[in-house]
């Protein structure tokens, strides 16, 4: 049975008002003094802005384990900005105006230097779901097979209707405001784990992305892990929604890689 991970993208938000909240450093903190002694590190990280707070589960091949982390992740970060008069939402965009602070870090700093207002405005808040594979060819063989469904994944996991306290008409329109970055979206067929590697190194090699982890392709393989990596998804309000978005991707993953076994092209769908 293939493992699945997921990382989720959260918004800090006042306990209050509801309007956005630069508290990352701050309940960062808190997670960190809680973690004293554990055996675990904490499972919270830092995003581009101090308005979000993004954790990742541990690799799991049972559903229910998978749900139960997800769960008990979102109380734990939800005690930890209780602290702070915050609480933590999972919307992929705030409904409410908000002036998104970007996080310190030489990274973000270089962002913000290179692509101005994107990077200004990029609080989005998605979903990532990791599953493993064998190899790298086994990876692009997978993601080559699965690209017609991405956009369902996106219809499926849809929360961002709002931006700036108005409604943008669309259900998701993180993956709009997403979409700005000159590397993310759908991408063609690759065919080869050969052929994938050297257009992410002739896209990093241009200087307009800073490294690898700029590749942001609907589905990619990860640079760090042993997985194919799919980020079309808005973050999911309820976590039983994210659950279910990361079996269907396993069963997708796991499809693909049993076709390509089989000998089976890929669709030749387009990105247009």
């Amino acid at each position: 049975m293939r493992s699945v991970g997921v990382e989720e993208e959260l918004l800090l938000v006042d306990a209050g008002t509801g309007e956005p909240r630069a508290l990352s450093a701050a309940v960062l903190g808190a997670a960190d003094q809680a973690a004293v002694g554990e055996v675990e590190d904490h499972v919270f990280e830092k995003e581009l802005h101090g308005q979000q707070l993004e954790f990742a589960t541990h690799p799991q091949t049972r559903m229910a384990e998978l749900a139960a982390e997800i769960v008990r992740c979102r109380e734990e970060a939800m005690d930890h900005a209780d602290r702070f008069g915050a609480r933590v939402v999972a919307l992929a965009t705030s409904p409410l105006p908000v002036s998104p602070s970007l996080n310190a870090g030489e990274r973000y700093r270089w962002l913000e230097e290179q692509f101005g207002l994107t990077t200004q405005e990029q609080l989005t808040c998605g979903c990532h779901v990791h599953v493993s594979v064998e190899s790298d060819d086994e990876g692009v063989a997978v993601l080559d097979r699965i690209r017609p469904w991405l956009s369902v994944l996106l219809a499926l996991s849809t929360n961002s209707p709002f931006w700036q306290g108005k409604d943008s008409g669309y259900s998701s329109y993180r993956s709009r405001v997403w979409g700005r970055w000159p590397s993310a979206g759908p991408v063609g067929i690759f065919g080869t784990a050969g052929h994938y590697h050297e257009q992410v190194d002739a896209m990093v090699g241009t200087g307009v992305l800073r490294d690898k982890g700029m590749i942001y392709f609907d589905a990619r393989l990860s640079d760090t892990y042993p997985t194919v990596e799919i980020r079309v998804a808005d973050v999911c309000l309820d976590a039983s929604t994210t659950v279910l978005l990361a079996a269907l991707v396993r069963g997708l993953v796991e499809t693909a890689a049993r076709e390509w076994r089989a000998g089976r092209p890929a669709a030749p769908v387009g990105v247009g």
